[in-house]
């Protein structure tokens, strides 16, 4: 542990980070990271004490996200969102939605305090496990985080994981990722990251987004439609493209359609396109 502006925090924020000098979100944020710390793997999720106005920020994102999928969203995660609904008021408990999920995909989601290095994040994706955090972003910048919280991780994955197509992707990841090298792990996380996570498919004569990152985040949406650099469908370069995960994504791919996506992917890391020669 590393000591923080004035106490040691289990969560160790950078000093950029929108909540590092806000003492009372940071213990929020002990509070909460000390719930992934306690759970012992495959037993119920203990729910996390959200506070009301952290229910709030919920629900001002999500009433802001929606529309915008309504507009810019893969016909797929428009259908996912009506299949697999969230609830908009108050932020879903991760117990709850791995009871629904489970029933739908067999995925389930496991607490962590913060992020995780990618070989364990994929690796359990073999197993359906979807590494989760259970905090929410710091209230001053709801429209984008620069780490995965609750928000991310229910409207972006959460509902995403209860398309088969999406679950059966993520497990052929994850079964990947097992035997795969160090260098190996990075070009698999790099097509996860363009795909799965930051990915757009065309969808007629538009471009539409499906990836989680995309999805959970207002201002990711707005950057991809006016910002972003938009390239050509070719998961050989996709494989070395860096990324910077704490920032806003300037780099974009955009698959033929969401089907080829899923049928591309599956072939690229199925067959081992992405192994050492």
């Amino acid at each position: 542990m590393k000591s923080g502006p004035s106490r040691i925090h289990l969560v160790d924020l950078h000093p950029d980070h929108p909540g590092f000098s806000d003492a009372a979100y940071r213990a929020r944020r002990d509070a909460i990271a000390s719930i992934a710390l306690a759970h012992r793997f495959g037993e119920p999720v203990a729910d996390a004490p959200y506070t009301e106005d952290e229910h709030g920020i919920w629900q001002l994102i999500a009433e802001r996200l929606g529309p915008l999928h309504g507009v810019h969203a893969c016909r797929e995660v428009v259908h996912m969102g009506e299949t697999f609904p969230l609830e908009v008021e108050r932020i879903p408990q991760l117990a709850a939605v791995n009871r629904r999920l489970d029933a739908v995909t067999g995925f389930h989601m496991e607490p962590v305090a913060g992020l995780v290095v990618p070989r364990d994040f994929l690796e359990a994706l073999a197993d359906g496990v979807f590494l989760s955090t259970q905090y929410i972003r710091h209230h001053s910048r709801p429209w984008y985080t620069p780490e995965p919280d609750v928000v991310h991780e229910l409207v972006g994955h959460g509902a995403s994981l209860a398309h088969p197509g999406i679950a059966d992707l993520s497990r052929v990841f994850g079964a990947a990722a097992m035997s795969a090298s160090d260098e190996e792990i990075e070009r698999l996380i790099r097509v996860y990251w363009f795909t799965l996570e930051f990915g757009l498919a065309a969808e007629g004569d538009q471009v539409k987004v499906y990836g989680a990152g995309l999805l959970s985040s207002v201002g990711e949406i707005q950057s991809c439609v006016t910002d972003a650099r938009l390239h050509e469908w070719d998961l050989d370069r996709i494989a070395v493209m860096p990324y910077d995960p704490t920032d806003m994504q300037p780099d974009l791919f955009v698959a033929p359609s969401f089907d080829a996506m899923l049928q591309d992917v599956n072939r690229w890391v199925g067959d081992g396109a992405w192994r050492d020669r």
